[in-house]
């Protein structure tokens, strides 16, 4: 399946849109505050790499010193080894309050030798529930891995090392909120979840293996320059996010490795999908 693709053929063709300005890379001094977890979250390397650890006591965390509306933004992420089993890493955009928005990466951790899974999610004015997850077809706590959030006006992506894994559209024409309106930062956070992360609770985390540590490197944000409103409307800035090589990547991890989508949990939704899932996926 996954071996069929060649190194060289994973790399997607995403076009950034010419209103996006140059890519940043970030010192994690400069960039980011530790906001709990006391030493369980660390910088080292000059800036260039941090840690984040959890152990029986609590886990830790950070976030982004600015806000940001629109853009792309990298990180690369090595996730706990071993019996990571109970444990949640969590990479995402939000901003604050009962209405929030929220943008999320989560990865759940398995016991030895069985995948991570990979969950996503999109909040709008303080609803969720559009969940999607998936399988890795690499070995995440292997080496460091790219996941990216490609965020517009029209949609928002999700990447993971390059490749498209999941696009959601703007459908405010059918009534359904979108994230566009709230700057959001960016945080992540190691913590235990072992109430639900694995297999819905039933396995629960090792401690005799903590400390659990992620590693964190390469953040990268690029926002989208000041460009007058009506920029947003011409269809060309609205449909070349992704080529068509890029479609068929998106389609290939759908259709691999997606394990679960909310639009098609019909016992969920007894009423009827929600309105995003009645339109075209691409």
């Amino acid at each position: 399946m996954a071996s069929s693709i060649s190194i060289h053929s994973m790399l997607i063709g995403v076009v950034i849109i010419s209103s996006l300005i140059a890519t940043c890379s970030a010192n994690f001094y400069q960039d980011f505050d530790l906001t709990w977890g006391d030493h369980r979250a660390k910088i080292f390397n000059g800036g260039q790499l941090l840690s984040l650890s959890l152990d029986k006591v609590s886990g830790s965390g950070f976030q982004s010193k600015k806000e940001y509306l629109f853009g792309r933004i990298d990180m690369q992420l090595k996730l706990v080894a071993g019996n990571s089993a109970g444990t949640v890493t969590a990479y995402y955009l939000s901003s604050q309050g009962p209405t929030h928005d929220e943008i999320d990466f989560e990865f759940l951790g398995n016991v030895s030798g069985d995948p991570y899974i990979l969950h996503t999610n999109v909040f709008s004015q303080g609803k969720g529930n559009r969940e999607q997850q998936f399988y890795l077809w690499f070995d995440p706590t292997k080496n460091f891995h790219t996941y990216s959030i490609i965020w517009k006006p029209q949609h928002i992506i999700f990447l993971v090392d390059n490749i498209p894994i999941r696009m959601f559209k703007n459908a405010e024409s059918v009534g359904v909120p979108f994230p566009k309106n709230q700057p959001m930062r960016i945080y992540s956070s190691l913590w235990n979840a072992d109430d639900w992360a694995t297999r819905g609770g039933l396995v629960k985390t090792d401690w005799s293996k903590a400390p659990f540590t992620a590693y964190y490197r390469n953040f990268k944000v690029t926002e989208l320059s000041t460009v007058s409103s009506n920029s947003f409307s011409d269809s060309a800035l609205q449909n070349n996010e992704l080529d068509a090589y890029g479609r068929r990547r998106l389609r290939w991890v759908q259709k691999y490795f997606m394990i679960y989508n909310y639009c098609n949990d019909l016992k969920r939704f007894p009423q009827g999908i929600p309105a995003e899932c009645r339109r075209s996926r691409f």
